[in-house]
C-alpha cells in the first residue's frame, strides 16, 4: 500500500490556484487510474485505485493547507503505513516554474502544509515532490493563492502531467530510479 497526499485547499475559489497542484496531481491520477472506492475520512477525500498492482490512497486533505498534518498522521496511524509508502505533492516558490524535484526528505522551506505534516510525524523524513511556482517580487500569499495565466498556465498544466508520471514511477519504480528519471 502507499499513500499520495496531494496538497491544497478545498473550495471552488481555490481550486485553480498555483497553491493547489498537489490536488491536480491527484486528480490527474484519479484520472489515469480507475478509483475502485472514494471515501470522505481523516478530513480528506480519498480514492482507492491501483497504479499496476499497488494499492494506492490517493488523498487530499480538507483542512486547509496550513492543518495537512491532521489528515495525513492519522491515516497512516491507521493503516500502519511506514514512512517509506507516503509521497506528498506539492507547489514550491523556490523553484522555477514547472520545475519538478523529488527528494526522500527535507525541511519545509517555509511550506506550512509541510510543516504541519511534520510536526504530527515527529519527522521530516518522508518523501515529497515539489512543483515549482516561481517566486514573486513581492505578495507570496496573494502569489500562491491567484491562478495562473497564459503561458505559465500551459507550463503548469504540463507539470502536472510530468508530476503524475513520477508518482507512477514513485509507485512502480522506487524512490531513488524517480529521482534519477524526474530531477
Amino acid at each position: 500500500m502507499k499513500l499520495v497526499v496531494g496538497l491544497g485547499n478545498p473550495g471552488k475559489r481555490y481550486s485553480e490556484t498555483r497553491h493547489n497542484l498537489g490536488f491536480k496531481v491527484v486528480n490527474e491520477l484519479a484520472r489515469r487510474h480507475r478509483v475502485e472506492r472514494e471515501e470522505s475520512r481523516f478530513d480528506a477525500v480519498i480514492g482507492h485505485c491501483r497504479i499496476g498492482p499497488e494499492k494506492v490512497f490517493l488523498m487530499k486533505p480538507l483542512t486547509y493547507m496550513n492543518l495537512s498534518g491532521k489528515s495525513v498522521q492519522p491515516m497512516l496511524r491507521f493503516y500502519k503505513m511506514p514512512l517509506e509508502d507516503l509521497l506528498v505533492i506539492y507547489d514550491d516558490m523556490d523553484l522555477p516554474v514547472a520545475e519538478l524535484r523529488i527528494r526522500a526528505t527535507g525541511g519545509s522551506g517555509g511550506h506550512k502544509g509541510i510543516a504541519s505534516i511534520s510536526q504530527l510525524l515527529g519527522t521530516q523524513d518522508f518523501a515529497r515532490l515539489r512543483i515549482g511556482i516561481g517566486r514573486p517580487p513581492h505578495g507570496a500569499v496573494d502569489w500562491v493563492l491567484s491562478a495562473p495565466l497564459g503561458e505559465e498556465r500551459l507550463e503548469l498544466d504540463s507539470a502536472v502531467s510530468r508530476a503524475a508520471d513520477a508518482v507512477e514511477s514513485w509507485v512502480k519504480e522506487g524512490l531513488i530510479k524517480t529521482m534519477n528519471q524526474f530531477n
